[in-house]
């Protein structure tokens, strides 16, 4: 009994075994096929990780560049700018070069049409604002050996180092006179020396003409004929009366006129008024037993003296006898009277055909 019992055990023990064996395989069998279908996937569909992998990388890819385009943008822009400023920059630069040229020219050219008024040397003064209206030129301008000047013995010293008289030419015929500015009036610093039919040298001498410039008579003054030429029709001569114009030009050059009675007052009424006007206008030389003047103003009027009717030449170096272009009838004309015993000046009338100086003023 017990030997069979032994051998049944022993038995069922070998079958046990081989069961478990098999079960064993069929397990391992069953865990195979899970591996190998996991260890070969398929190849059309990436892996999580390789999605990941290539995510990471183009977004890597993408940042870069993004990075490098905006880096160029940058760039680009910069220099963009940096050309636009560089630009702006150089265009400024020539405005304001151009500005500085300009203001340089502006300077140059107040500095040079203000050189007569300051008082200071031609080169750094001021020359009047009425100059530069008339067209005067810089005191030496015009060179004495080409054209004809007149003497500058008698006109104020001071005046002339310091430049304050100005020039013009009479380019009828080359005749250069010395002008001043007196108040808000430029005047002629000399007498007019243009010959015309019935004007005079006193005398008769052409030296005198030089000095004193000449005498004309007030027919000759306001130029008769060419207002009786010139379409006007007015006889205007001794013995003739007419209604004259606001301005009567004259025998004066181009741009200057013949003073009427209100010019001469205005005149007179700048430096000082009838009864001390006269020492201020008289030059400081030339004048009759010391009856010279300060010549304030720089008018330095001299003595010429006269002609009278009868062809006789008197006064020279007692007095000075200036026409003015308003006649009082047809016989009697208005004149500016300076005397060398007297400080005053005085608005007189004479007959017109005496022979008188004349001096003009700028229109």
């Amino acid at each position: 009994m017990r030997n069979v019992i032994t051998n049944t055990m022993g038995a069922c023990h070998k079958r046990c075994m081989v069961v478990a064996i098999c079960m064993l395989m069929l397990l391992l069998s069953a865990c195979g096929d899970d591996d190998s279908s996991s260890v070969a996937p398929n190849e059309d569909e990436p892996s999580s990780s390789s999605v990941v992998q290539n995510s990471s990388s183009a977004k890597s890819s993408s940042s870069a560049t993004s990075r490098s385009s905006e880096k160029d943008k940058l760039s680009s822009s910069s220099a963009g700018e940096e050309k636009s400023s560089s630009s702006a920059n150089s265009s400024s630069s020539a405005e304001s070069s151009s500005s500085e040229k300009d203001l340089s020219s502006s300077s140059v050219n107040e500095v040079s049409s203000s050189s007569l008024k300051s008082g200071d040397s031609s080169s750094s003064s001021e020359m009047p604002k009425k100059y530069a209206e008339a067209k005067v030129m810089p005191l030496g301008t015009y060179d004495c050996s080409e054209y004809s000047c007149f003497s500058t013995e008698y006109l104020n010293q001071e005046f002339l180092e310091v430049g304050r008289y100005g020039e013009i030419l009479d380019e009828r015929d080359g005749q250069v006179y010395k002008v001043i500015e007196i108040v808000d009036q430029v005047w002629m610093a000399q007498n007019l020396n243009y010959e015309a039919t019935n004007s005079y040298c006193y005398n008769d001498n052409d030296t005198n003409c030089t000095k004193y410039g000449r005498l004309y008579t007030w027919a000759a003054a306001i130029d008769s004929v060419a207002l009786y030429n010139g379409g006007k029709g007015m006889d205007c001569g001794y013995g003739k009366a007419c209604i004259l114009p606001d301005t009567v030009y004259g025998i004066c050059p181009p741009g200057w006129h013949l003073p009427t009675n209100t010019e001469w007052n205005t005149l007179v009424t700048e430096v000082g008024g009838d009864s001390t006007a006269g020492k201020i206008l008289k030059s400081k030389t030339g004048w009759y037993n010391n009856g010279n003047g300060t010549d304030g103003g720089g008018f330095s009027a001299l003595p010429a003296g006269l002609r009278n009717n009868d062809g006789y030449f008197i006064d020279n170096g007692y007095g000075a006898y200036f026409w003015s272009a308003t006649a009082n009838d047809g016989n009697y004309a208005s004149f500016m009277n300076l005397y060398h015993s007297l400080d005053s000046a005085s608005q007189l009338y004479r007959y017109k055909y005496n022979s008188f100086s004349v001096r003009c003023v700028k229109d």
